[in-house]
């Protein structure tokens, strides 16, 4: 029997500083999981979130 895909799935957000900034305060790149909607939100999600690797607020982008 096949499983259902729900309409809510888990995605994962990742610091877009902590990628591109080889000179930051430690080794890392901030990860935070969330859910979503498919069906309401089909663009990528974005997001100001802390970043504990920045030790500051910087935006946060959904991956695969």
């Amino acid at each position: 029997m096949a499983a259902k895909k729900g309409v809510r799935i888990i995605i994962t957000l990742e610091c877009t500083e902590c990628r591109s900034n080889l000179d930051k305060r430690s080794p890392g790149v901030s990860r935070y999981t969330t859910m979503k909607n498919r069906r309401n939100t089909t663009a990528r999600l974005e997001l100001k979130k802390f970043c504990t690797h920045c030790n500051k607020h910087t935006t946060h982008k959904e991956i695969k």
